[in-house]
């Protein structure tokens, strides 16, 4: 049986925030920390702080729990996590670069690129431009040549024993929070957590390059704009030190 959730105008322009979290038996991943990300989401927005989030209805569950927060609804939904998702936690996936079109850091005072706005169009259409060129997924890149983030993934990677992140502030991009926290993790692995801009080169130099997000965990990029990638030792560890340990 289909939900029927009642909408307004102001709804299908995508004037609203949400959050995907992923959700085990013991509750939902990083609860806190999503719904941080969805108040300061909703404050971009100029919309009031959302109201407490009744997040019982996934409880025993495992899956993915969405929380659609707009001017007129506050709602929570749990599905199955999508095959393909599973897919390219297990099997990595194939990305190209593509110039995003606006420098680092520098966007326009009404952006929204901090927020996890409902305004995602774009963000699929670039994963269906990376489908139609035998790609699952895209890194966008600034025109100073940075790597930013992917249409629905941060992007991690290895270096030597440093363990890196672009800077969301410093990019002007939304905070990931499975990258965050990765990283505050990583020194238990011997790793050193580290924040910087890198450029599409140096990126391709590095042992390993992961898309982080809450449903995939960490995504292995085995293919960058066309040249093949070695499988990264690290990534079953990194995954099992993320809680998922049914991955490989």
């Amino acid at each position: 049986m289909t939900e029927r959730i009642l909408v307004t105008p102001a709804d299908l322009l995508g004037d609203g925030v949400f959050e995907t979290l992923h959700l085990r038996e013991s509750g939902p991943w990083l609860l806190p920390e999503h719904l941080g990300r969805l108040a300061r989401s909703a404050a971009l927005l100029d919309l009031p702080p959302p109201p407490v989030v009744d997040v019982t209805a996934g409880a025993g569950r495992t899956g993915a729990m969405r929380i659609i927060y707009t001017r007129t609804l506050l709602h929570v939904g749990v599905s199955a996590i999508p095959e393909q998702v599973l897919r390219e936690r297990r099997d990595g996936v194939r990305v190209l670069s593509a110039g995003l079109g606006v420098a680092a850091g520098h966007r326009p005072p009404w952006s929204l690129s901090a927020a996890k706005s409902l305004s995602y169009a774009s963000n699929f259409a670039a994963r269906r431009w990376a489908a139609r060129h035998q790609a699952d997924d895209v890194v966008w890149v600034s025109l100073e040549g940075y790597v930013l983030e992917a249409p629905t993934a941060s992007v991690v990677w290895l270096s030597g024993d440093e363990l890196c992140t672009v800077p969301p502030a410093e990019a002007g991009i939304l905070d990931g929070i499975t990258a965050a926290h990765l990283l505050s993790l990583a020194p238990s692995a011997g790793l050193r957590p580290v924040h910087r801009m890198v450029t599409l080169p140096e990126l391709a130099t590095a042992d390993a390059i992961w898309l982080t997000s809450s449903l995939r965990g960490l995504a292995e990029v085995i293919s960058l704009d066309g040249t093949e990638r070695p499988r990264s030792p690290w990534t079953p560890r990194l995954l099992a030190m993320l809680g998922f340990t049914d991955s490989f």
